[in-house]
């Protein structure tokens, strides 16, 4: 039976891995993820977990460290931030590309620069081909839980990828909220042991890790990754039903809110969905037909899952919280408009930028885009794409 109490999202990660008790935590703070190894080092001191916790230099030698426990046979974690995670940069690609199953903790921050330390989703976004799975979460309970899911996603045998677990800076990692924990042994059970088939510190069959990987081998060993992430939407849809057989909490590919009937809906990810699910329910007290898709797995990104689930509006408006610098939209957008394109009748689609550096976004802002979509539906014309929404305007944006 778990508990009911107050954490916030960082206290909740770092929670989940007291109860996952890895092996290695190789970890260098940088804001507003540093909490997450300062709780988690109080954990070892306590002797709470058996954990080698590591406090390196940099956040390229905590991902170096979590690659070599896991090439060594352990099961290793990180927590980071931002520029912490660029710095893992070459570190993300390698730890993918030699599948081994880090779970890091990515507390959402604007990338530098200028200099910012609040919220948005430019640091995930800006690796999201680095082969890792990625996890989105809106609240602290769906942070927690995403963060017990990630282990055996990531460890099963089909998929052997690395799992970055996002919530936003500040917003979920700093705020506190009601959450149920599971109790210790339920998660340990749900986990179970990392038991890799091959790994360095087997003498039985010895092996090497991250050799040179020459022309005649290199596209394949790509081919078994983008494989083994094809792999994971089944694995990660079954670790979401024998999750909801223990705590009774549902999760998929992403949320549908008020879709049934909707005539426009929103595609969104992260907090930012809470605030437009209140603009949902006050249109729908108006009458109105409208709709949310809350994206909680954006690697793999589920295309024909989205598509026949917005086969039926007229209109969406996909939300990043990312610029993507391509001068046609962001990243969720180009990847939501791709999904669209074999939909026989599909809905016009137009894409909002917001929430930059922590900038926010209101319930009035999400009725107005509905308004928008709308009027779109009415007129079939589109209008302007690509757009952005809360900033002050400046000579030259119209």
């Amino acid at each position: 039976m778990g508990k009911k109490t107050r954490l916030s999202g960082n206290e909740a990660i770092a929670y989940a891995m007291k109860q996952i008790n890895p092996d290695v935590m190789g970890a260098f703070p940088i804001t507003p993820s540093t909490e997450i190894p300062q709780y988690f080092a109080s954990y070892v001191a306590n002797g709470e977990v058996d954990t080698e916790f590591v406090a390196v230099e940099s956040e390229h030698s905590a991902m170096s460290t979590c690659y070599a426990a896991q090439a060594a046979g352990g099961r290793a974690v990180t927590a980071t931030s931002s520029a912490g995670m660029a710095l893992m940069w070459e570190m993300l690609y390698v730890t993918s590309s030699a599948r081994l199953p880090v779970t890091m903790a990515l507390v959402n921050r604007a990338l530098t620069g200028p200099i910012n330390i609040n919220n948005d989703h430019s640091d995930s976004m800006g690796a999201r081909d680095s082969g890792w799975i990625q996890l989105y979460s809106e609240t602290n309970q769906e942070a927690y839980d995403n963060y017990i899911q990630a282990i055996p996603i990531g460890e099963n045998g089909k998929v052997r990828l690395p799992v970055m677990v996002c919530q936003d800076g500040f917003i979920t990692s700093h705020a506190v909220e009601n959450i149920e924990l599971l109790d210790d042994e339920e998660v340990k059970k749900f986990v179970g042991e990392y038991k890799p088939e091959n790994y360095l510190l087997k003498k039985e069959n010895p092996l090497a890790v991250g050799p040179y990987d020459i022309s005649n081998y290199y596209m394949e060993h790509k081919k078994q990754q983008a494989e083994a992430m094809k792999n994971a939407k089944a694995v990660i849809l079954s670790i979401a039903k024998k999750f909801e057989q223990l705590t009774g909490r549902k999760y998929g590919f992403f949320e549908s809110y008020q879709m049934e009937d909707a005539e426009t809906a929103l595609v969104i990810i992260g907090s930012s969905a809470g605030t437009a699910k209140e603009a949902v329910r006050r249109l729908r007290q108006a009458g109105k037909k409208v709709g949310l898709i809350k994206l909680r797995v954006f690697r793999p990104f589920p295309a024909e899952e989205l598509a026949a689930e917005m086969s039926g509006v007229k209109a969406v408006a996909v939300m990043d919280k990312a610029e993507g610098f391509s001068a046609c939209g962001g990243p969720l957008f180009a990847e939501v408009r791709s999904a669209l394109y074999d939909v026989k009748n599909r809905p016009f689609a137009i894409n909002y930028v917001y929430g930059l550096g922590g900038r926010d976004i209101c319930v009035e802002h999400f009725e107005m885009i509905y308004d928008n979509l709308f009027e779109i539906a009415k007129t079939g014309n589109p209008g302007e794409v690509y757009r952005h929404i809360g900033q002050r305007e400046q000579e030259g944006d119209k």
